[in-house]
């Protein structure tokens, strides 16, 4: 594997009750892959939700992926990728940032999945304005 990229799209979130993550505090899906390959281990599209992948895009927006890693050339090779397909690459900077992007998610699943947000179905896009 030594020379590849590994994209990990993982949210390590408790599905029984959405409300934790099952790593570790101060690590993440993304780091504990990493410590079992010599890949570049990049986390990337764990912010998107499957129907919104498909479409690129919500409410008319291109989707943000979020991309961190340590290696800046697997970094721009998923950049290229998400640039390719249509969306808009955003780096959060290395790996460990993976920590955040899985937290946040947590939350934005949480809300999904809650009743009082009826509107929320799956298929929220989350994008940075500038």
């Amino acid at each position: 594997m030594a020379g590849k990229v590994v994209v990990d799209i993982t949210n390590p979130v408790n599905f029984e009750t959405l409300d934790s993550l099952v790593v570790a505090p101060g690590s993440s899906a993304a780091e504990e892959i990493s410590a079992l390959t010599p890949a570049d281990v990049v986390k990337a599209f764990n912010t998107t939700f499957s129907s919104t992948l498909v479409a690129g895009e919500v409410t008319g927006q291109p989707l943000d992926v979020f991309i961190a890693g340590d290696s800046s050339e697997a970094v721009s090779a998923v950049s290229g990728f998400v640039t390719a397909a249509g969306m808009r690459p955003i780096s959060v900077g290395r790996l460990h940032h993976a920590r955040e992007l899985e937290g946040f998610m947590l939350l934005v699943m949480g809300m999904q999945a809650n009743p009082d947000l009826s509107e929320f179905n799956w298929n929220t896009g989350l994008k940075i304005l500038a």
